[in-house]
């Protein structure tokens, strides 16, 4: 069975936009967990790029440390995750936390956030966990569709059918987010998990490229260009730029290559004693 690192294929790419003096993204992977995370910071005087930066750094720091020896897969009797999942909830709230005094203590600071979406893979599986409109989609065979779902009131007013997804497309309340790390003491995360299979591809974005670029289009270049995972992700980039670019634009894509199970029985005793 192959490892983490054989299994999966990781590409990134970032930019500032054609708008945008800075770049308030922040994008993170670790290809030997399986880790992808991407922030989309908000607040003035670069404060944002200081919110997503935290965030990226706290997630990806904190679960590379408790990671070793643990079974991603095991289930947690009280509340019914896996421990890939409380582990994604645990340390986006440590995020949270980090953010949150950071902004209280310094006033250049003051009412800075970020939005975060994460894909933790483990055991022919993926968890999962998102706060406000940074976005996961999956490719797999012919089908291209939206995993997350917006925290977002604009995702609030289609849930509602106060407002049709068509006219959401032109709506002007699209960043408008309803859940955001740092702005509360406490945030509220959602998490799941998936069933992966070899040849899934997963793209995970900033609005900056959503919002510019339609999912039918983002399905054409990824299902064109999956053999070079770097050229789709500066592709995808290069059609937001083209489009506009009125935000920063962030993308990672994670393809599965292989089976990556996790060892049972002897042989994870046997593994284990090598770490």
């Amino acid at each position: 069975m192959a490892t983490l690192s054989e299994a999966l294929e990781f590409a990134s790419a970032t930019d500032p936009g054609r708008v945008r003096a800075h770049n308030e993204d922040s994008i993170g992977t670790d290809p030997g967990i399986g880790l992808a995370v991407l922030a989309d910071g908000m607040g003035g005087y670069n404060a944002g790029e200081v919110a997503s930066g935290i965030a990226v750094a706290v997630v990806s720091a904190e679960i590379k440390r408790v990671m070793t020896g643990r079974s991603l897969s095991r289930i947690e009797a009280a509340t019914g995750l896996t421990e890939a999942e409380r582990l994604a909830v645990e340390h986006i709230a440590k995020a949270n936390t980090s953010i949150f005094e950071a902004a209280r203590s310094q006033p250049q600071y003051s009412g800075m956030g970020t939005t975060l979406v994460l894909a933790l893979f483990f055991d022919n599986r993926m968890c999962v966990a998102h706060v406000g409109d940074s976005r996961l989609y999956r490719l797999r065979g012919e089908s291209f569709e939206q995993i997350t779902r917006d925290h977002s009131l604009l995702q609030e007013q289609i849930d509602s059918g106060m407002i049709t997804r068509e006219a959401a497309k032109l709506s002007q309340n699209k960043n408008l987010v309803t859940r955001a790390l740092g702005i509360d003491a406490e945030v509220e995360t959602e998490v799941h998990v998936y069933d992966t299979q070899p040849g899934d591809t997963y793209l995970l974005c900033s609005d900056g490229l959503s919002d510019m670029v339609e999912d039918e289009d983002m399905h054409l270049t990824l299902s064109s260009l999956q053999a070079n995972l770097q050229l789709a992700a500066d592709q995808l980039v290069q059609q937001a730029n083209d489009n506009g670019g009125r935000d920063n634009i962030s993308v990672i894509l994670v393809k599965v290559k292989d089976d990556y199970a996790a060892p049972t029985g002897w042989i994870a005793r046997l593994l284990s004693w090598f770490k």
